[in-house]
C-alpha cells in the first residue's frame, strides 16, 4: 500500500494585500499555509519542536496518556511520538479545527513511527483528560479566553500523575513598557527578515489583537502553581516567545 501524499503547502500570503481585516481563525486557508506561517512568525519554533520530544522522553511514564492540546498540523504530536519510549503509552492530539485535524491525519500517516496516535476534533476545554504524564500546550493557551485558562490548567494538573509535566509555550507581554516595545520591535524585525512586509505584519497584528491575548511570565507562573503544579521552569525564551515546564510532584 502506498503512503499518502504530502498535503499541499503554500507560502503564507494571507495578509499580503491591503484588505478589511477580520479576527484570525484557524480555517482551511490558514491550514494550507500554517507550516510556513509559524516558521516565519515564531522565533525559535524549530528549536522548541524537537525539544518537546526530548522532554517527553524524560517525563513520559509507562502506561500513561500523553496529550497535545491544540495539536494543529501535528508538529508537536510527532515530536512527542518520537520521544515516547515507555511501553503502554497512549498519545492523543486534540484540536477544534476540522481543517487542521484533516491535514494532521496525513502528516501522522506519513510518519513511520510505530507509536499509534489518536486524533480528536474536539474543544480542549471539554475533551477528556486522564492519567496524563506529559501534556503539551504549544502556543495554544494564548488563544483561550483568559477566564477559561485557570480551569483548563486545573483540570490538566488534577489528571496528571505525580512526576508528570505540562509543557506550556506562549507569546508573552512584559510588565515594563520599554522592554515590551524593544521585544515587539525585535519580533517584527524577525518577521521582516523572513520576508514579511510591513503591511503583512500590521494586518496580522490587527487580526490577532482580539484573539491572541498574551500575559506576563509572572501571571503564567502564578496560575500554574495555583492550578496544582509544584514547580515552574522557564526552559526557553526568544524575544517575546517562551516555553515553560510545569512539574507536578
Amino acid at each position: 500500500m502506498s503512503k499518502p501524499s504530502v498535503p499541499e503547502q503554500s507560502r503564507d500570503q494571507i495578509y499580503a494585500s491591503d484588505q478589511p481585516v477580520s479576527d484570525f481563525r484557524f480555517d482551511a486557508a490558514v491550514a494550507r499555509v500554517f507550516p510556513d506561517m509559524i516558521r516565519r512568525s515564531v522565533p525559535g519554533y524549530t528549536t522548541i519542536i524537537p525539544m518537546l520530544g526530548v522532554i517527553t522522553e524524560r517525563y513520559a511514564q509507562t502506561g500513561s496518556h500523553c496529550y497535545d492540546l491544540g495539536c494543529s498540523l501535528g508538529a508537536s504530536t510527532l515530536a512527542m511520538r518520537h520521544g515516547l519510549d515507555k511501553p503502554g503509552c497512549t498519545l492523543i492530539g486534540v484540536d477544534n479545527s476540522s481543517a487542521m485535524i484533516e491535514r494532521c491525519e496525513h502528516y501522522i500517516a506519513l510518519d513511520d513511527h510505530p507509536q499509534p496516535v489518536h486524533l480528536r476534533c474536539e474543544d480542549i476545554l471539554t475533551t477528556d483528560i486522564r492519567d496524563a504524564s506529559v501534556t503539551t500546550l504549544n502556543f495554544t493557551l494564548q488563544f483561550i479566553a483568559p477566564e477559561h485558562r485557570l480551569p483548563l490548567l486545573q483540570r490538566i494538573a488534577a489528571n496528571t500523575r505525580s512526576g508528570g509535566v505540562l509543557i506550556l509555550s506562549e507569546k508573552i507581554r512584559f510588565e515594563d513598557d520599554q522592554e515590551q516595545s524593544v521585544q515587539t520591535e525585535l519580533h517584527h524585525d524577525f518577521k521582516r527578515a523572513n520576508g514579511y512586509s510591513d503591511l503583512e505584519i500590521s494586518q496580522k497584528r490587527s487580526a490577532l489583537e482580539q484573539v491572541l491575548i498574551p500575559e506576563t511570565l509572572a501571571v503564567h507562573r502564578e496560575r500554574l502553581l495555583a492550578a496544582g503544579f509544584t514547580k515552574v521552569v522557564l526552559w526557553y525564551q526568544c524575544f517575546n516567545f517562551v516555553s515553560m515546564l510545569a512539574v507536578k510532584e
